[in-house]
């Protein structure tokens, strides 16, 4: 199958050639337009809580490239037999997650079909100079605003292995808005940001770094993981997109470890977290140092997760990512 032909329009900032969250189209001198779309079947058996998780999720990118969501529009997939009920509880949690957003659904589109999906097509807006590219500067820290771990959760929760409780924070997680962390980068210069979503921490990271012609150092140590994740992970309940991701970037990635992950099961346990595909996963902020404090300290403002996790530095070899326990 042949590549799809590129356009030449001076006015499109980002398209698909890059491995960005989404696309940016600059409408004049101080308005740019941001589009993304993404819509997948349920992770979680609630309706509400999966319309929830899909909106944020699809919200997402918009905050990964500095703008704000205005626009959505639902994407829908049903089968014939899905109770109204189900169908009516999913478009409330995504009107409710989407209206949290500031954002306003103004239609969409449904189709009938086997399995049920659901997710949005999104347009927001940012001034030119504040679009962030999926990219990283040499010396740049990495900072990561959640917790890891959300597709094994998933996984195990298909076969009744999480409590209450632990389910219930997966569910909060994922359905948690990137609003909030992008709102903490004000006044924070960040040369670059992404979201964490199916390539995992590895994949997303190892974006950033080719972007930027950089290799990104990263602490697995300092990664925050969820502990029943890094159990599940132990016990060998992994779901198969985390060895697809593995696979993908096997030609990227280099392990320095001094610890030996055959023999040391917590650490093969944290590395296998790193490649775990993730759900409207957490922003990945690129900061020089000199930012580090503020960033921190409005995140945590905001009740947002924040933790340093890698840097970038100057690329010596072919490798987009080391990995160090």
């Amino acid at each position: 199958m042949s590549a799809l032909p590129k356009i030449s329009d001076p006015r499109i900032e980002v398209g698909f050639e890059s491995s960005d969250d989404a696309c940016v189209y600059r409408v004049s001198d101080d308005l740019c337009m941001i589009n993304t779309i993404d819509f997948f079947p349920p992770i979680v058996d609630d309706p509400y809580t999966f319309g929830q998780i899909a909106a944020a999720n699809s919200l997402s990118d918009v905050y990964a490239m500095g703008g704000e969501p205005k626009l959505a529009m639902n994407l829908l997939a049903i089968p014939g037999d899905l109770p109204r009920d189900a169908i009516k509880a999913i478009l409330e949690g995504g009107n409710d997650k989407v209206n949290e957003a500031g954002a306003t659904i103004v239609g969409g589109h449904s189709i009938e079909d086997k399995e049920p999906k659901y997710g949005l097509s999104v347009t927001g807006f940012a001034h030119p100079d504040k679009v962030l590219s999926n990219s990283a500067v040499e010396g740049d820290l990495l900072v990561v605003t959640k917790r890891i771990g959300t597709g094994i959760l998933t996984t195990a929760a298909k076969v009744d292995l999480l409590t209450d409780e632990e389910n219930a924070e997966m569910e909060y997680t994922m359905a948690r808005l990137n609003k909030y962390a992008y709102e903490a980068l004000g006044g924070v210069k960040a040369d670059g940001c992404t979201d964490i979503t199916g390539f995992g921490l590895i994949g997303h990271g190892a974006e950033m770094a080719k972007a930027g012609d950089v290799t990104l150092e990263i602490y697995s140590s300092k990664v925050p993981v969820f502990s029943k994740a890094l159990e599940m992970a132990s016990m060998g309940i992994i779901p198969a997109g985390a060895y697809r991701n593995r696979e993908y970037t096997k030609n990227d990635v280099m392990e320095y470890l001094s610890k030996s992950p055959d023999k040391d099961a917590d650490l093969r346990a944290r590395i296998d977290c790193l490649y775990d595909p993730q759900t409207s996963g957490g922003l990945l902020i690129a900061v020089k140092e000199d930012q580090l404090d503020r960033l921190t300290t409005q995140l945590k403002e905001k009740g947002c997760e924040s933790s340093v996790i890698g840097m970038f530095k100057a690329r010596k070899s072919d490798n987009s990512v080391e990995i160090h326990d």
